[in-house]
């Protein structure tokens, strides 16, 4: 995500802030510019400072001061580009609700903010049958009714409301055995299966897709049933970006899309801050980088992974320096960024960035060719 400053004052701001800390004026979303902008009331609206030309007024979600995103106020629209696509939320009476919607906010809007970055196509369910929508729903109080699953079905995203409490969601996270669980890895790997449906089945794409990633037409409930009953395979490490990937090939697509926007939103986020990798160790041309690109708009996939790679064992040693666990938990093997690079050139296909599709074999070769220039010297394994 790009850095954001007060028009006002001058002030660093966060995504979330809805008023600068340091002068007070209101803060609002303007989605269209990708930018958070001081405003200026006027009567029933407010004076966006970023676009002084155009009146705005808040979406209505921001009573429950759970968005801080604009819509123009001659718009027909209450809800802003993120909340329009909201079907259920739940029942904001309790205090603890209210909180945990909030945070599901935070996090859908940062996925929004990658998606329209990434100028992706996002439909609501009044524009087609199966738009992308999303239900927020809490376990039933009675403990004999079935738990809430998070999962998605043509379209629509369910998000269960316990996944906000961090307790619950480390507990869940332990008793998966999963190396990474967060609000907003839940919002990508969730989408990934709606862009499924939009740019592989939908978009011609089916047969490159079953080269990199297998056939989808294996049973999905039997793949479940043996990935729960046995586990991944002992060689997950050297195909799947995680276990759960290596469970059916819908979910390997998904985890590899969420895997992409992490890569993604976090090198623009690098990029922002001017971060720069040069290690005091001489023998490791590798381990150097510098995000001086927009990630969103860089057609070559190897000059991500270029910089990817460097950043991460940086951030790790950081974490490990403070008794953290590792902040990037993961190992992308060949095998992967090629999966990677599946996600990269779709999505660049169908923003009009690229024209064509690689096979495996020649994103691979395209990947390895590219990090060879960069470091003058094979990647290491």
């Amino acid at each position: 995500m790009k850095l954001f400053q007060c028009q006002h004052c001058g002030q660093p701001l966060y995504f979330e802030n809805s008023a600068c800390e340091s002068c007070g004026r209101s803060l609002g979303y303007v989605a269209a510019l990708g930018e958070l902008s001081a405003l200026e009331p006027t009567g029933q609206s407010w004076a966006a400072l970023a676009e002084p030309s155009r009146p705005y007024r808040f979406c209505a979600n921001a009573v429950h001061a759970s968005c801080n995103w604009l819509v123009p106020a001659d718009g027909a629209d209450d809800y802003c580009t993120a909340c329009r696509h909201n079907r259920t939320i739940p029942d904001l009476s309790g205090a603890i609700n209210l909180e945990r919607w909030r945070r599901i906010e935070i996090a859908k809007h940062r996925l929004f903010y990658t998606l329209l970055r990434l100028g992706l196509p996002l439909r609501t369910r009044a524009e087609s049958a199966e738009g992308l929508a999303f239900d927020f729903l809490a376990d039933p109080s009675e403990p004999s009714l079935p738990t809430i699953l998070t999962g998605h079905d043509k379209g629509l995203i369910t998000i269960n409301l316990a996944e906000a409490d961090d307790v619950e969601r480390e507990r869940r996270r332990h008793d998966m055995g999963e190396a990474y669980r967060t609000l907003l890895g839940h919002f990508r790997h969730e989408v990934g299966h709606y862009f499924w449906d939009r740019l592989v089945a939908d978009g011609g794409s089916l047969a490159p897709f079953r080269e990199v990633f297998g056939d989808e037409r294996d049973d999905y409930g039997e793949a479940l049933k043996r990935h729960y009953a046995s586990g991944a395979p002992a060689d997950w490490r050297e195909r799947f970006v995680t276990p759960y990937a290596s469970s059916h090939p819908w979910e390997d697509f998904a985890e590899t899309w969420a895997h992409y926007l992490h890569i993604v939103d976090t090198l623009e986020t690098a990029g922002a801050f001017g971060l720069k990798v040069k290690p005091s160790v001489p023998s490791a041309p590798d381990l150097m980088a510098s995000v001086d690109f927009d990630p969103h708009e860089a057609i070559d996939m190897e000059r991500l992974i270029a910089a990817w790679l460097p950043l991460t064992f940086a951030v790790n040693s950081l974490n490990r320096s403070m008794g953290q666990p590792d902040l990037y938990p993961f190992v992308l093997s060949p095998a992967v960024i090629v999966k990677v690079s599946f996600v990269h050139d779709i999505v660049h296909q169908v923003t009009g960035r690229a024209v064509a599709q690689r096979t495996g074999s020649e994103a691979l070769k395209a990947v390895i060719a590219g990090l060879r220039n960069h470091y003058a010297a094979p990647p290491r394994r």
